[in-house]
């Protein structure tokens, strides 16, 4: 009798094995094997990080095997079992590999075909058609569109991170307790003794250093030491937790009335204002989208205050950019001065303040948590309801969706809900970081998440104008890496644009995208269908550079520009001034967070800046949801590039004090997870 060798590789996760029954049927074109059990006598099979083989016998011919039915089945208590791939060696001598990566609960069965990739369109068999569509309808029944709150992305339909799928749950939801985490954040810092004193100020700048953890030679010792002066406020605009926000200013806005008189002695060319604007020297950045938010009041002991502040920026003669002029609200007048260099020292600090409380909300409401957490997880609801694991584009995306379901869950049921730890310290909670993403998402355009014309978008595309832009500079680098990965893989499987046009299940994810995760609102001009390669390369590569190095810009520097608590104020406990000459050390200390909601910012800043263990980093699939040599070669000359590009940062940040290295690729992760 004709026999096969089957090897089967069960998960390193915890909890992958199972003593669960394992059994087999092989699927050939002429005919079908018997069902089997797979089992070793006195042999404990299919422990975590195990590869067992077996002997499948037949009666008669299969043809080619084209599936491989899995099934699990209760020996005595439901045991769940990640498998992760199985080899099937035909009897001439031929091994085929049918990628799993999922876990089987309860009396489940799964259905493999093998690793190739394959368009539908390609598919000409009943059975393999009939699989595909089996596989897809499943999952629309499994990965539901839910609107969290209304005017959002559409997120995924769960209350709790324990009601997800097993597939795209973290392999220990300890790890990703907020609570959990934010708690051991705030003792690993030895500021618990603070975490408690709400209502109770500092008494003085130097009092924040109590609970400040020096880390030595480091960015957050720096801020530190320089976040009063305006170099270090002007650069991170640039090079800080929001690079995103800073923009030419080609015409000043009438509702920011600075005259050249005002600045005149700010500036350093023997030009007027009119004159360094027409020049590209000036920039601005405008926090409207904060105009009118609610604050948190969740605290009835603490009055918490926003500002929608307006603030000009200038180029100097040594290529630094220098704030030259602040008005806290967007409305001018007697009552809404706009704030200079040469006013009373605290006057221009707190105004300074001001801007920088108002740029951590804007960064992690919107840059953070709506344009690479939320728009991340829509891509991955989309990519799960309609491409089959067998497509390209879904082995493609896989690794860059990890997880990032499963934290969005973790935040809505812990973090951003009615009474989670974002209100605890935020000045944005109780609400207000609601009514911020529901704005935000008005502005929120498919060509704004590509990195190139965001750049382009705000006029700030030319190294030659800012040449300190290592955001930008790294940026382009790993977009076009990503990029030239991206067509060598489509280019595998789309021969010609007529290929992507005929292809109905990438059409059918790019239409999910728009019409329900954006829920087909008129000015986010998302695309509803892809007709070239171009297209498609540009579409997936948005999708993998959001989720990778968009995320790690913005998220793994918080601890580094967070962590000094007047750099990056949670919240403010006065109003914004209406007058000059009314700070000095006291009203701002005041203003600033008190010791408790200090503590809990510490804690969150800290440990939203680790990384998971085990981190996958961009570039690295160890999961083989490809097995042709063209897509391995393909990420192998990826991974070549992305070294290049981190050697290269590597180089540029020798013995600079403020190094930049949140887009080098060796601390990009491949997914938005934490």
């Amino acid at each position: 009798m004709p026999s096969y060798t089957v090897t089967v590789a069960t998960g390193n996760q915890w909890f992958a094995g199972t003593d669960d029954y394992i059994y087999i049927t092989l699927v050939g074109t002429e005919s079908c094997s018997e069902r089997t059990l797979l089992d070793k006598p006195l042999y404990n099979d299919f422990e975590r990080g195990a590869v067992d083989s077996y002997e499948v016998r037949v009666g008669e011919n299969l043809g080619d095997i084209v599936l491989v039915k899995i099934e699990k089945k209760k020996y005595w208590v439901q045991d769940d079992w990640y498998c992760r791939y199985i080899t099937v060696k035909t009897p001439s001598g031929d091994y085929l590999e049918f990628p799993c990566f999922c876990w089987l609960v309860n009396d489940k069965e799964v259905v493999l075909r093998d690793g190739r990739a394959h368009l539908p369109q390609d598919d000409k068999t009943s059975l393999v058609k009939q699989h595909r569509q089996k596989e897809l309808d499943g999952r629309r029944k499994t990965y539901r569109w839910r609107e969290w709150q209304p005017g959002f992305p559409m997120s995924i339909d769960a209350n709790r991170h324990k009601d997800l799928p097993r597939d795209i749950q973290f392999d220990s939801e300890k790890g990703v307790d907020f609570i959990l985490n934010y708690s051991k954040a705030i003792e690993n810092l030895f500021v618990n003794q603070f975490m408690h004193m709400f209502q109770s100020s500092w008494s003085d700048f130097s009092d924040f250093e109590k609970i400040f953890v020096r880390i030595k030679n480091t960015i957050s010792e720096y801020v530190m030491q320089h976040w009063k002066e305006d170099f270090m406020f002007g650069y991170q605009f640039l090079n800080g937790c929001n690079p995103v926000l800073i923009r030419k200013c080609k015409k000043l806005p009438d509702k920011f009335p600075v005259t050249h008189e005002m600045v005149a002695v700010s500036l350093e060319r023997e030009l007027t204002l009119e004159e360094e604007i027409e020049a590209g020297n000036i920039y601005i950045v405008d926090y409207e989208v904060l105009d009118g938010i609610t604050p948190n009041s969740t605290d009835p002991c603490t009055l918490q205050y926003l500002a929608a502040p307006i603030c000009l920026l200038y180029k100097n003669a040594h290529n630094k950019i220098m704030p030259i002029a602040i008005q806290l609200g967007q409305v001018p007048g007697e009552d809404n001065p706009i704030f200079l260099p040469t006013d009373g020292q605290y006057d221009w600090l707190l105004a300074k303040i001001w801007v920088r409380s108002s740029d951590f909300h804007h960064h992690q409401t919107i840059t953070h948590l709506l344009r690479t957490h939320l728009m991340t997880e829509v891509f991955g609801i989309a990519m799960f309801r309609q491409l089959p694991a067998v497509h390209p584009a879904f082995k493609l995306l896989i690794p860059h969706i990890r997880f990032t379901i499963a934290i969005n869950t973790k935040a809505r049921e812990q973090l951003i809900c009615e009474c989670g730890i974002f209100d605890k310290a935020n000045a944005t909670g109780g609400g207000g970081h609601v009514q911020m993403v529901q704005r935000a998402v008005k502005t929120l355009t498919f060509r704004s998440l590509c990195f190139p014309d965001m750049i382009k978008s705000r006029d700030v595309d030319s190294k030659e104008e800012l040449p300190t832009y290592f955001y930008r500079d790294d940026g382009y680098k790993v977009w076009e890496a990503t990029k030239r990965f991206v067509s060598d893989v489509v280019n595998i499987y789309y021969t010609s644009d007529e290929r992507v046009q005929g292809d109905e299940e990438i059409q059918a994810f790019v239409k999910d995208v728009c019409s329900f995760g954006m829920q087909d609102l008129d000015y986010c001009e998302f695309p509803k269908s892809l007709k070239t390669r171009e297209e498609l390369i540009e579409y997936l590569t948005v999708i993998i550079f959001t989720a990778s190095a968009q995320h790690a810009a913005v998220n793994f520097g918080q601890y580094d520009w967070c962590s000094w608590i007047p750099n990056a104020p949670s919240t403010m406990r006065k109003p914004p001034p209406n007058k000059k000459g009314l700070a000095n050390v006291n009203l701002i200390v005041e203003s600033l967070p008190d010791r408790g909601r200090s503590s809990w910012h510490l804690g969150a800043v800290w440990a939203l800046s680790q990384y998971q263990e085990n981190e996958l980093y961009l570039g690295m699939y160890p999961d083989e949801h490809f097995t042709e040599k063209p897509v391995k070669d393909a990420m192998a000359k990826f991974r070549t590039e992305l070294a290049e590009i981190t050697s290269s940062i590597k180089k540029r940040n020798e013995g600079k004090k403020l190094p930049y290295y949140n887009m080098s690729p060796d601390k990009i992760p491949n997914s938005v997870a934490v």
